[in-house]
């Protein structure tokens, strides 16, 4: 909740406190303590890792060193122009270009710091014009946290775990004054600031925000952090904030079932498809694996079946989230279409068709143009569709500034990543691949920028170099 200021002093006083230990929270503090602001990260879990540990770690940039570096032909103006086109244009205008121009400054940033980034190869993810999704070696969001709290230990950066943020104080007017914490043993604490940033998490983990906001995912599997429990928005309420894009989320419809593990999309992006149990295909899977989450639902019994060959296979072996479903016991093989469809219990005459339409050079009935056939052995996952994480919170400006319902802006009150509104627009279609990190990393890189700033000091510029 958050609370009018009372008269006792904060135990702790600082520049700039972080709620949020996440890629978002982290990059924001590697920014401000290699500057040498004062900041100190209150995160709730004992080892941080948020929504991010649970992604494949992709954070898509135009422009950065990396990208410049493998020859891409990319842009600012053409990454923004992507995120447009994936909404139908309703993405928040001024966060698309404010986020578009920081990522890559804010992937250099990072390098600068000790990650070291490279370029996705070998496909594009839905609605992306260029190899744009930056990645560590190990392909996954574990690896980006345990890489981000190393620079952030290096920089010199405080965080504090196991730490819960309770409330936060306010001097009645809007200015954050402090915030209470929780420690493991019970007792509280407040921390003075002279600028808050919101960095904490989203609402899916919350049933009832989700059911009054998410009413598509209000039965569907949730596979996001726990700790995305809505404080952000209901601290918002309290304090008079608007909200935007609550309609707003990630979807996934590649969730194996039961084994409950992400399979990645490169699958389908390399020539895959989904089936449903009557051995059928039921979208363009081209279109995005959010709004698949949706599709799949709508399929009998809630679930479909990834399809795929061998050179799909080949793609994302190697990817730590495609291994977890490995193990798990999610791939299923099959010698020939009998055997397929013995495998997802349909009619073999049915997926016989279903694949034959596979090999055509032209837009099939749902839109979709296949480059290749598909080729026995083909590999099988049984999936369905889940919620991984909100594109909806608090409403914020370009510097990522929480504004208030009426318009106006709160003196010292940031927000950025899952806190804050996205650029997914209002719909789960309007998720572009990586807009999470990306909403994440160039909003903390930003919101560092504007903290230090009320805070009275100035960052310098990080242009990509």
């Amino acid at each position: 909740m958050s609370e009018p200021d009372a008269q006792a002093a904060p135990e702790l006083s600082l520049s700039v406190l972080i709620i949020g230990g996440g890629a978002c929270g982290l990059t924001a503090a590697i920014r401000l303590a290699r500057a040498g602001v004062e900041c100190v990260v209150i995160e709730r879990d004992a080892v941080p890792g948020g929504s991010t540990a649970l992604s494949s770690g992709f954070i898509p940039a135009a422009g950065s060193r990396v990208q410049r570096a493998a020859g891409v032909a990319d842009s600012v103006e053409d990454f923004a122009a992507d995120i447009q086109a994936k909404t139908g244009g309703a993405a928040a205008a001024h966060l698309a270009q404010a986020y578009a121009r920081a990522a890559p400054a804010a992937i250099d940033a990072l390098e600068q710091a000790g990650l070291c980034f490279e370029l996705l190869d070998g496909f594009l993810y839905p609605g992306h014009r260029a190899r744009r999704m930056h990645t560590l070696r190990q392909r996954s969001g574990q690896a980006l946290m345990a890489a981000l709290g190393q620079a952030a230990a290096d920089a010199g950066a405080l965080v504090l775990t196991r730490t819960l943020a309770r409330e936060l104080r306010h001097d009645g007017l809007g200015r954050i004054t402090a915030v209470a914490c929780e420690r493991p043993d019970g007792t509280r604490e407040h921390i003075g600031c002279d600028a808050l940033i919101l960095a904490c998490n989203g609402f899916g983990g919350n049933a009832a925000m989700v059911r009054e906001h998410l009413p598509a995912m209000a039965d569907a599997v949730y596979g996001g952090h726990a700790g995305n429990d809505g404080s952000a928005v209901r601290w918002g309420r309290e304090l008079g904030a608007g909200l935007a894009d609550m309609g707003a989320y990630q979807g996934h419809g590649s969730w194996a079932t039961p084994q409950g593990a992400l399979v990645s999309w490169a699958v389908i992006m390399d020539g895959g498809v989904q089936v449903n149990r009557l051995g059928r295909r039921f979208h363009d899977e081209t279109q995005g694996y959010s709004e698949a989450a949706v599709r799949v639902l709508a399929q009998p019994d809630g679930v479909a079946w990834n399809v795929f060959d061998d050179q799909a296979l080949a793609l994302v072996r190697d990817f730590p989230d495609f291994q977890a479903a490995r193990e798990a016991g999610a791939l299923r093989t099959a010698d020939d279409v009998p055997a397929l469809a013995a495998l997802i219990g349909c009619d073999a005459r049915a997926l016989a068709d279903t694949l034959r339409s596979v090999a055509r050079d032209a837009p099939d009935v749902h839109g979709r143009r296949f480059m290749r056939a598909l080729s026995a052995p083909y590999h099988a996952v049984k999936v369905t569709g889940a919620l991984f994480h909100t594109q909806g919170g608090l409403d914020i400006d370009a510097r990522c500034r929480v504004r208030r319902a009426d318009g106006g802006l709160f003196p010292n009150l940031l927000a950025a990543g899952g806190a804050a509104r996205g650029v997914s627009g209002n719909d789960v279609a309007g998720y572009l691949s990586g807009n999470g990190l990306l909403s994440a990393i160039a909003g903390g890189h930003i919101a560092a920028a504007t903290a230090a700033e009320i805070a009275g000091m100035a960052l310098a510029d990080e242009p990509s170099r």
